[in-house]
């Protein structure tokens, strides 16, 4: 297994650190391109959630330069990255990417949200043919477990999502939302969540907007509420009590001119805004005014922390869960890395075979048909009894942590990946005849 994996999260990293590294969806083809064509990958993709941003690839070698690609791509210097950031290779990488998908190394363990967001990069990765075998295998297996977590353990039973626990906290400033006035920014999947938690806890009236009019009026009709065009965003957020905004916005869309103007209309009523977007949609700066209060996403870790004890004891049996799949992958792994080089050695040994009876054919001259049966019987005999153990010890090897080592002893001893290399540079088309032009160096 030549998997490598690197990243941030909620843990790792401070908020203005993942917002750097944030990959809008529409970007993520394009890295996704980028990643796969880099020295030392052979498959690599990119998810990037609100709480990570991390890269995950299988290598030539299990020793591509991960670090340098976050570093180039994202224009960040070793000492503004390196300290916040977790790497894993192998085994390791595996069980981290179960537990991602599995929502339990998640800021709200057990919520649904981030299966779905990993199945979304897994498909863009894919289109883009930056996904192809073994990382095609990895993330298979990554969906299927996280799906018997949620079966076989209570991790994910009840609701609670970033979305909810926002709620949760626009419910604690408040006391109650019986009769507030609420305006969601975006229209996204987190958005709807918000929109449903805040009519399940009485608000009064919900406004939505979005860049796209459409998916505005699509979501507020789903809740009664009123779609608002963005152009009218500024001239009308000051109606509401409570913003809880989730854009896609590269930078923020409320800066604190704006929070100025909310506040001469209102008033100076105050003014609660729930940014659960990154980068964040609203400005630390608009935050620092009287009226203005602001909580981003890390500010919810608070609210979250109620919910790690109830389910501490489910996670513990899916970790267990994880534990078990990872060890079976592994196992697989082995197993299909040792496949090839069995097909190889029995391809080699059998082209020896073959070319030893024309050989001796040629001195004999014509055999007779039970002449002829028994030289196969015999060398067939020969080449079974050289394979046997090389092709047991391979197979054995497949089982433990050795059989790359192993797998390459036996490469070598055959001089199989000489074999190979000969017969990709018989088969590869011959190069053009170069020519000496006039006024190029010979």
């Amino acid at each position: 297994m030549r998997f490598q994996l690197i990243g941030v999260n909620h843990m790792s990293a401070p908020l203005e650190v993942r917002e750097r590294l944030a990959v809008p969806e529409s970007r993520l083809p394009d890295i996704c391109r980028d990643l796969a064509a880099y020295p030392g990958i052979e498959e690599g993709m990119v998810i990037s959630t609100c709480n990570r941003v991390e890269v995950i690839a299988h290598t030539t070698n299990g020793h591509a330069d991960l670090r340098g690609f976050l570093h180039g791509h994202f224009h960040l210097t070793p000492d503004e990255l390196d300290a916040h950031l977790y790497e894993f290779r192998e085994k390791d990488a595996v069980r981290h990417l179960f537990r991602v998908a599995s929502s339990l190394d998640s800021m709200v363990v057990g919520e649904a949200q981030i299966l779905g967001q990993v199945k979304e990069a897994y498909a863009r990765a894919r289109a883009v043919g930056a996904v192809r075998g073994q990382l095609d295998q990895l993330f298979s297996r990554a969906f299927a477990v996280a799906k018997r977590v949620r079966s076989e353990t209570a991790v994910g039973s009840s609701s609670v999502s970033i979305a909810s626990v926002a709620v949760e906290l626009a419910k604690k400033i408040f006391g109650t939302l019986e009769g507030k006035t609420v305006f969601i920014v975006g229209a996204g999947k987190m958005s709807e969540l918000a929109a449903r938690h805040l009519m399940a806890h009485g608000c009064a009236a919900i406004f939505v907007s979005n860049r796209t009019y459409d998916r505005a009026i699509g979501l507020a009709e789903k809740f009664g509420g009123q779609a608002i065009k963005f152009d009218d965003l500024y001239s009308t957020c000051d109606r509401a009590d409570i913003v809880i905004t989730s854009t896609g916005a590269p930078h923020a869309i409320f800066r604190r001119e704006h929070g100025e103007q909310f506040l001469s209309r209102r008033k100076n009523r105050p003014m609660f805004f729930i940014d659960i977007a990154v980068p964040r949609d609203v400005s630390p700066e608009m935050g620092k005014l009287d009226g203005i209060f602001t909580y981003d996403i890390d500010d919810l870790q608070q609210a979250v922390s109620s919910h790690v004890a109830d389910r501490r004891k489910e996670a513990e049996l899916a970790e267990a869960i994880i534990t078990s799949e990872v060890e079976k992958f592994e196992a697989r792994a082995h197993t299909l890395d040792v496949v090839p080089t069995i097909v190889s050695l029995q391809d080699h040994l059998e082209t020896i075979r073959q070319a030893e009876i024309d050989r001796v054919r040629g001195r004999l001259g014509q055999m007779t048909p039970e002449q002829e049966i028994a030289v196969e019987a015999l060398t067939r005999g020969i080449i079974n009894k050289v394979m046997h153990t090389p092709i047991t010890t391979l197979k054995t090897a497949a089982k433990e942590s050795e059989a790359t080592t192993v797998i390459d002893v036996v490469r070598r001893l055959f001089n199989l990946r000489d074999k190979e290399i000969n017969k990709e540079e018989k088969e590869a088309p011959s190069p053009p005849e170069k020519k000496n032009e006039v006024g190029t160096r010979p």
